[in-house]
């Protein structure tokens, strides 16, 4: 049952833009005008391709531990744990034997994420 077209679930809304980032890893997109969300869901050892983009990126370990890549340096982190990305900076995440739900805020939104797909886009890409 939808609550009001504005109100959306975390753990399960279909309308969100459904976009396979990397084998294990899966987003719903949801975007706004000047800001998007993206619930990314990241299986057990899963790696994200280190890559950059020019948008500005907030992300929240909502569930989970991972490992958080950014700009060189490898740190640990844990739900409740989030972190700031801007643009232009190489950043990646992989997990371990645990998955994790990261909660990932982008400003101005990715335009290549408002339609379904798969990989990054257009960022830039490392190969790790």
């Amino acid at each position: 049952m939808i609550k009001a077209a504005w109100v959306f679930q975390l753990h399960d809304d279909a309308r969100g833009i459904p976009r396979t980032l990397a084998e294990g890893i899966h987003a719903r997109v949801f975007a706004g005008r000047q800001v998007m969300l993206s619930v990314v869901r990241i299986e057990p050892h899963s790696r994200g391709t280190t890559h950059s983009h020019p948008e500005e990126q907030w992300g929240v370990l909502l569930e989970g531990a991972c490992t958080r890549l950014q700009d060189g340096e490898e740190v640990e982190v844990t739900a409740g744990d989030f972190w700031c990305t801007l643009g232009g900076v190489m950043h990646g995440i992989h997990t371990g034997d645990s998955g994790a739900v990261v909660l990932d805020i982008f400003s101005p939104p990715r335009e290549e994420y408002r339609q379904a797909g798969t990989g990054f886009g257009a960022a830039v890409t490392q190969h790790d």
